[in-house]
């Protein structure tokens, strides 16, 4: 779990901004699905969210990332993250573009931008973008 759950949780700016970045990963392409929706998500109560604290995240996260100029103001939080936790979003953004079966121009740019952004190594992007890749195309 990424971010410890409180007692009386209050659904933190770091995680919406998480969740803002998975949303812009999603609308990219212009088709956000319900698919993709769910694979957001599933990966934001993976990270720590509690189930009830969800939708509005989820609002919340949807308003950031319409409102935002930039990615840059979405990568602070996971660039912070220990190397594990960091490596579960980059799944999920791949998991987010192949959901379809395919990435576009846009959403492989997206992915090559935010490896530099994330210091994560072009190798590793590599191999996380051909594991999630094979494991769509099951």
């Amino acid at each position: 779990m990424l971010f410890k759950k409180k007692e009386n949780e209050t659904i933190g700016n770091d995680l919406k901004k998480i969740c803002a970045l998975l949303i812009h990963a999603a609308k990219i392409d212009e088709d956000f699905s319900d698919k993709e929706e769910k694979i957001i998500k599933e990966t934001m109560l993976k990270i720590g969210v509690r189930k009830d604290n969800l939708e509005r995240l989820f609002i919340d996260a949807k308003n950031i990332e319409q409102n935002a100029n930039q990615i840059l103001s979405f990568t602070k939080e996971v660039k912070n993250m220990n190397e594990h936790n960091k490596i579960k979003i980059i799944e999920a953004l791949w998991h987010i573009i192949y959901s379809n079966n395919e990435a576009d121009i846009y959403e492989t740019n997206l992915m090559r931008r935010l490896a530099g952004l994330l210091y994560i190594d072009s190798k590793v992007m590599g191999d996380i973008k051909e594991k999630i890749k094979r494991e769509s195309s099951q």
